[in-house]
């Protein structure tokens, strides 16, 4: 039987819709346990959450309630190198050997940040855990297309490369460690990539495997690639080696080993909250500059690993457009300055500057696919013609 929603209050009457929506993704679409969390202005105009931390266990889905969010983690891990960047009046158009002369590819850090290194795949992956590895293997792999002339999704080695910058610009700190002193622990933001304190395991929920079921049209071509041991996009996704299975991700091990590109734990607020920050149009205590870089799209077109159309600015998903400047699809809402990051499975959240808007969902029941699905898509959609 679905699982009822346990809501902490009753939420305003204009977001009615959404909660309704809310609700259905328990009685009509398998959640098992979720949050939603809408930020404006710098504050939270809705909170939702229900369901369970897992099937087998009564703990109720709380506001504190922390889940992996997979590729979600790349966002925060984005804002942290930009941060240190500017701080070290560098840029997103510094040459990236300026930092890390050993990786000897004419890129900028903006075409890093922007899935244009060509290197998603390793030829001989070592073990995602072992970073100084990672890092040597990066250096010798022979890119998958010449760097900065094309783009494709790095859904793992990009936390490898971010973490290795960090690290050299803070003389070793990780990536991990710099997410918490700059950001997380300034601004009370509820999300870890690495350095979840064992007080908060009970409360982190159990993940489970999508259900399987034909693919949505647009990510057709991309599982047949990744059904391909061959293919680019099958070898991007087994680079580096380790934690491939949904149950890997229910383990301590991954929790606490920091790993940028889809390693962290957020609360729905804790995910909101962190675009509010990018969110804001006047007010932002973030520098304007680096507001400004993730708010610029870098690339679009065809992504060579995940076969779709697929647009970035450093770091951060957009949605891709039309020769008329039209959004092919609205994952991030209608407005064309929006951006953010989805997860695996369904988790999504997003920035819109153009209404202070911040939205982020959390959930424990994944779903086939690797773009936001239903269970979030209805949401926005529904909140945006509540906001009118």
């Amino acid at each position: 039987m679905p699982t009822a929603p346990r809501l902490p209050r009753d939420p305003p009457p204009r977001f009615a819709a959404v909660a309704e929506i809310f609700d259905q993704n328990f009685q009509q679409r398998g959640e098992v346990g979720a949050a939603l969390s809408i930020w404006q202005h710098g504050t939270e105009i809705l909170h939702l959450c229900g369901g369970s931390l897992a099937q087998d266990h009564p703990a109720p889905w709380t506001p504190d309630s922390l889940v992996p969010v997979w590729s979600a983690t790349k966002g925060p891990a984005a804002l942290t190198l930009l941060l240190l960047l500017h701080q070290a009046g560098l840029s997103p158009d510094t040459p990236l050997r300026a930092l890390w002369p050993r990786l000897a590819l004419p890129l900028t850090f903006g075409q890093l940040l922007s899935h244009q290194a060509g290197l998603p795949a390793l030829d001989h992956p070592p073990s995602l855990f072992d970073h100084p590895a990672v890092v040597a293997a990066l250096e010798a792999q022979t890119p998958a297309w010449s760097p900065g002339a094309a783009h494709g999704y790095h859904p793992r080695t990009f936390g490898a490369l971010l973490d290795e910058c960090v690290r050299r610009l803070t003389g070793g700190a990780s990536l991990g460690q710099a997410w918490h002193s700059l950001l997380a622990k300034p601004f009370g933001l509820d999300l870890f990539i690495g350095g979840i304190p064992e007080a908060r395991f009970p409360q982190v929920a159990r993940l489970y495997p999508g259900r399987l079921k034909p693919p949505h049209p647009d990510e057709a071509p991309f599982f047949a690639a990744i059904a391909d041991p061959a293919s680019l996009t099958r070898r991007a996704f087994r680079s580096p080696a380790g934690l491939h299975a949904i149950s890997d991700l229910n383990q301590t091990a991954a929790w606490q080993a920091a790993l940028p590109a889809f390693g962290g734990l957020a609360s729905a607020r804790g995910l909101a909250q962190f675009y509010s920050l990018l969110a804001h149009r006047d007010s932002s205590p973030l520098p304007p500059e680096v507001l400004a870089w993730a708010r610029t799209p870098l690339v679009q077109g065809p992504d060579l690993v995940l076969r779709l159309p697929t647009s970035f600015s450093v770091g951060f998903m957009m949605d891709p457009l039309h020769p008329d400047g039209t959004k092919q699809r609205q994952h991030f809402g209608p407005s064309l300055q929006a951006f953010g990051h989805p997860g695996a499975g369904g988790s999504h959240a997003f920035a819109d500057p153009s209404r202070g808007l911040s939205f982020a969902y959390t959930m424990n029941q994944m779903e086939p696919g690797v773009l936001p699905n239903p269970k979030s898509l209805l949401l926005l959609q529904a909140l945006y013609q509540a906001l009118g």
